[in-house]
């Protein structure tokens, strides 16, 4: 959490009445967590715990058949087939997989990933070439190759057949090949629609293996699956949930000795491993080696069956990823240090270059300024003959795609999508480009709300804070993009201890009424002053340490409590305040007041009349879920 001394604007949830779900067993939080969401009915929510059975995939993608018969007749034959791969976890996990899974169906499977740093993104026409040379005429992509028009084109010409499994945006008119698995090509309303392209390739896997009869073949895939879906941050909901909520479980005892060395490694190995764990631990040792190695070694260490070499390449992996964490912190503290030489005027579009910062690191660190600073941010490394090559990151609003388009002028290549992008630019070019990025941003930041807008989902006492909770919260898992951990808030906390960490972290010893906690704020900035009594949102986590284990909050952000709440409705402001924990004065311009009650079921009381209106009803509700005593 780098935003501590930041402008914060706290948007309490409105009043939802949880009673569809009471019979549910889960405590009132997390209920009106679920309705809060959209969930709302009985059996909708019974669906999100425990997902029905996935319609046949072949119903949903009309390339699947196409490309499974070819398969099988490229592993009745032996034929040998490249799998052509990504460089990030997606496409590495993606590659291993189909390598896993054709070998022991009878093909002769090669990996073909482009260098990050030599060949840049996806399928390109020297790897078709080479390839076809090497006497290869079939090629599966995974991860990329709806976007490859002049690698696909040179194919054709040497009688090479294509199978695209891919999940990036088809390009008008679509790619011509064999044929096309891609999560657009489904219903609507498929569950197949969130499918990262470890997600295709599993279900590629997962149906060769059943019309072959020979399940056993993808005994490991379904693990492999997992650790690409959540490093590539793919929606979690759908197949992609459903699948994940199987595989997470058993993912500790996979048979794939890269991962078992994996998860030793990262201390994971005698439990079942939540999507935190493979997010925080198992993907980041992955994707260092596609940001600063050669993916190969990924693919090697997921296809090993020696454990004592698995062991080897792990450690590779692992040397790779705490560089890539110096390096990170290196050019995050060079960057800072850049912006805040002018602090009295950050501009409203952080664009930074500097010829020596690494390629495959910028991203990251684009992303740490994005959420220090909260404003769009692009980081910019030297890339040869001139040119700068560029990661950019924004937050939720500003439009990343939109703004390069409206950019076109100036650069050299561009790509991504709302949240974040990339693109090449010359360097005489990149004052102009910052000129006009500067605007739009100015523009955006005109048009939003002044600050960082934090918005807790429920109201979560201390004392309701237990293992019990924990069991409960863990059945709404997995948490990622789709499906975000809860977020939950505190009010009228007193902090008894503070303390900063190593890596810049805050400790946090906090009581409320007779309940005590520990709370850890991420990356805090260590000039932000921490009031003695505080409002909290924060996320529930278990801190695993020496083997115990300890509930603790995930701080998101704090505010010096107060007493007394300000309802603002259009020009009118009220006054609220609690009283003795179980009464409410809510007062109006005029200093008017009304007293309400909560009785021993929770519920409000009121016996005055204005308390009926539903203007007044309203304003009473919202100042009882703000100060703290509704959920």
């Amino acid at each position: 959490m780098s935003t501590a001394a930041q402008p914060q604007l706290w948007q309490l949830p409105l009043a939802t009445d949880a009673t569809p779900l009471q019979t549910l067993p889960l405590p009132l939080p997390l209920r009106a967590v679920l309705m809060r969401r959209g969930i709302n009915d009985l059996d909708q929510a019974k669906q999100w715990l425990t997902p029905s059975a996935l319609p046949p995939a072949d119903q949903h993608f009309p390339g699947l058949q196409p490309a499974v018969t070819r398969l099988i007749a490229a592993c009745q034959s032996g034929e040998t087939l490249a799998i052509c791969g990504d460089y990030d976890a997606d496409g590495m996990t993606s590659t291993a997989l189909l390598i896993r899974a054709l070998q022991p169906l009878g093909a002769r499977p090669v990996a073909a990933i482009p260098s990050r740093m030599d060949d840049g993104y996806g399928l390109n026409v020297r790897m078709v070439e080479e390839l076809h040379q090497q006497g290869v005429r079939l090629l599966v992509t995974v991860d990329n190759g709806v976007a490859a028009e002049a690698a696909l084109a040179r194919a054709k010409d040497l009688d090479v057949q294509v199978i695209i499994t891919d999940h990036h945006t088809i390009p008008d008119p679509p790619p011509q090949a064999l044929a096309l698995l891609h999560p657009a090509t489904t219903p609507v309303d498929s569950p197949y629609r969130g499918l990262a392209g470890v997600g295709l390739a599993y279900v590629l896997a997962r149906s060769l293996a059943e019309a072959l009869e020979k399940p056993e073949a993808i005994s490991s895939a379904r693990d492999l699956f997992c650790i690409g879906t959540i490093a590539d941050m793919a929606p979690l909901t759908g197949a992609n949930r459903a699948w994940l909520r199987e595989g997470l479980d058993h993912l500790h005892r996979t048979r794939c000795a890269g991962l078992r060395a994996l998860q030793q490694l990262s201390g994971l190995e005698d439990r079942a491993l939540r999507a935190d764990d493979v997010g925080f631990q198992i993907a980041p040792r992955i994707n260092a080696v596609g940001r600063l190695g050669e993916p190969s070694l990924v693919v090697d260490l997921l296809t090993e069956n020696d454990t004592d070499t698995a062991v080897e390449l792990a450690r590779k992996c692992d040397g790779l990823n705490r560089q890539r964490r110096e390096l990170c912190d290196a050019i995050e503290a060079e960057a800072v240090a850049l912006v805040e030489s002018n602090a009295k005027s950050i501009a409203p579009f952080l664009l930074l270059a500097q010829g020596h910062w690494h390629h495959g690191v910028i991203g990251i660190v684009a992303a740490r300024l994005m959420e220090r600073y909260q404003r769009p941010a692009a980081l910019l490394a030297a890339d040869g003959e001139g040119m700068m090559r560029a990661s950019v990151r924004a937050p939720e609003g500003f439009a990343v795609d939109q703004a390069l388009q409206a950019c076109a002028d100036h650069l050299d290549r561009f790509g991504g999508h709302p949240a974040a992008g990339g693109f090449t630019v010359k360097a005489e070019r990149v004052a102009a480009l910052h000129a006009q990025l500067n605007g739009i941003a100015e523009h955006w930041m005109e048009s939003r709300l002044k600050g960082r807008v934090v918005k807790p989902e429920a109201l979560l006492r201390f004392e309701q804070i237990d293992r019990s909770l924990w069991t409960s919260l863990r059945t709404l898992e997995p948490f990622g993009i789709g499906n975000p951990a809860p977020l939950f808030w505190a009010r009228n906390c007193d902090v008894l201890e503070q303390r900063m960490l190593r890596g810049g972290h805050l400790k946090l010893r906090l009581r409320q009424g007779a309940t005590l906690l520990d709370a850890i704020a991420w990356r805090w900035r260590e000039n932000a002053t921490i009031p003695d009594q505080i409002d909290l949102a924060f996320r529930l986590s278990m801190n695993r340490w020496q083997g115990e284990e300890r509930l603790q909050l995930e701080i998101v952000a704090l505010r010096a409590h107060h007493s007394t709440m300000l309802l603002q409705r259009g020009q009118q402001t009220y006054s609220c305040e609690q009283r003795d924990g179980t009464q409410i004065t809510l007062t109006n311009p005029d200093g008017a007041q009304l007293i309400v009650q909560t009785g021993d079921d929770g519920l409000l009381q009121c016996d005055d009349s204005r308390a009926s209106h539903p203007y007044v009803a309203s304003l009473i509700e919202e100042a009882a879920i703000g100060l703290g005593m509704q959920p």
